[in-house]
């Protein structure tokens, strides 16, 4: 059996470090440039995946392709070795957020959960938007007011220029001597949370922004 062990972000970084590599090929570039370049791409897809095994570190050598042809065949092959989003329940929906009582999970048929990194859908009755995250192995989730309007911008969680939306979320902050104090963070995200999967290549800043939201 094959263990999957890189995640959607992660396959999204070394897909994009393949692409320079691939890229830089059609430049014509100084062959101990290229070699350069190739050494420090496959440096980095090494380098992507914390805490890497022996095993893992060996499907994740790529020092040995040579062509655009071998990198492509590599890429199909890593295909097979991505971790799927973790499978939501309803009964974690209630969890996650007890105040939303009419709170169902999208319609997730025809999904690739396997390019995932964080799985966010609208409620359009309640103008919501719903982010859930897997963090530190245990499943996490905000409520989060979002603007109906978009406008092109740098979305604050994939870096990349998009249609983003405006949307804020309430920490579970709160001041002893002031009960009716709340917190609330705003940023700029993708409208589209697929395009935003598609693009994400570092979960640094969303992992911050949960962090932060769930700090009591």
């Amino acid at each position: 059996m094959i263990e999957k062990f890189i995640k959607n972000d992660q396959f999204n970084f070394i897909s994009k470090q393949v692409a320079f590599i691939k890229d830089s090929t059609k430049q014509h570039i100084p062959p101990r440039v290229l070699a350069s370049v190739y050494e420090l791409s496959n440096e980095k897809i090494m380098n992507c995946v914390p805490n890497i095994t022996p095993e893992q570190k060996r499907i994740l050598d790529f020092s040995t392709l040579k062509t655009v042809e071998d990198y492509d065949q590599a890429m199909m092959e890593l295909e097979a070795y991505r971790l799927p989003f973790p499978t939501v329940t309803e009964q974690q929906l209630k969890k996650l957020f007890p105040k939303s009582k009419k709170l169902k999970l999208p319609d997730l048929t025809g999904v690739d959960l396997t390019r995932v990194t964080y799985l966010s859908w609208n409620d359009s009755r309640s103008n919501k938007k719903y982010l859930l995250y897997d963090l530190d192995g245990q499943l996490v989730g905000i409520e989060c007011a979002f603007s109906l309007s978009t406008k092109n911008n740098t979305c604050s969680i994939c870096k990349c220029q998009s249609d983003v939306t405006f949307f804020t979320t309430k920490t579970k902050e709160r001041d002893p001597n002031n009960p009716d104090y709340f917190r609330s963070i705003g940023n700029l995200i993708c409208a589209d949370s697929n395009k935003c999967n598609k693009n994400i290549t570092d979960v640094a800043y969303l992992e911050a922004l949960l962090r932060d939201s769930l700090r009591k």
